[in-house]
């Protein structure tokens, strides 16, 4: 019995249609110092960018309901050394090492107490198969004050995840390809989404505009 021949993923050119001229349309905006130390001004630098890009996004029939904004930045190490105290565990021995020898990333949770506690204490078991240690969940300071009544009503509960490995620390690529297994792990066997999950860069993000990015995450 003959095979039909597989049909092309894009189209041919027709009339006016070219599929040369098909690409994603998402804004990115790039803000750096050539100092390398890291400094809150970047990320209000970074902030204003993304507000500057609102004509590079789309809103609902609602205008306070976005379709997706996010900014990626540096692991702000200071930052969670003044915050330590808020979440690391009570346990002999636990502290905030290194900088760079631990990952952190923001987790998209259940907002029903008793589905979140599961979640997390599933994702804590599989870090522990894949040899990483959690430091503590730390619960992030949110606003829902701008969002819509359709936004506010689908907003997840955010919290980060911080872990180290288990054994010798490590960082750079190899700290990220331990927390990447976790965070696939995590999402495929838990359904909890993570932004990111890397002992270098911090992601946050969520289904906003770019004006409501910072009103809804005040820590920015």
């Amino acid at each position: 019995m003959p095979v039909a021949p597989a049909q092309p993923r894009s189209r041919a050119g027709e009339g006016l249609y070219d599929p040369a001229f098909e690409h994603d349309a998402c804004g990115v905006a790039f803000v750096a110092t050539l100092t390398g130390v890291p400094s809150h001004d970047i990320v209000h630098k970074g902030l204003e960018a993304l507000r500057n890009l609102d004509h590079r996004g789309a809103t609902g029939s609602d205008p306070l309901t976005g379709d997706g904004a996010g900014i990626l930045m540096q692991v702000p190490d200071a930052f969670l050394r003044a915050e330590a105290d808020s979440f690391l565990r009570a346990e002999p021995g636990v502290e905030l090492p290194e900088a760079g020898t631990y990952a952190v990333g923001n987790a998209f949770l259940p907002t029903d107490e008793h589905a979140r506690g599961e979640v997390k204490a599933a994702i804590e078991r599989i870090a522990a198969e894949e040899e990483l240690t959690v430091l503590g969940w730390r619960r992030v300071r949110t606003d829902d004050a701008s969002l819509s009544d359709l936004t506010r009503s689908n907003m997840p509960w955010f919290e980060q995840l911080i872990v180290t490995a288990a054994g010798e620390p490590v960082r750079g690529i190899e700290l990220d390809r331990l927390a990447y297994c976790l965070r696939r792990r995590a999402q495929h066997e838990t359904g909890v989404y993570f932004a990111s999950l890397s002992g270098r860069t911090l992601v946050w993000k969520g289904m906003l505009t770019t004006e409501q990015l910072e009103l809804v995450f005040p820590e920015l």
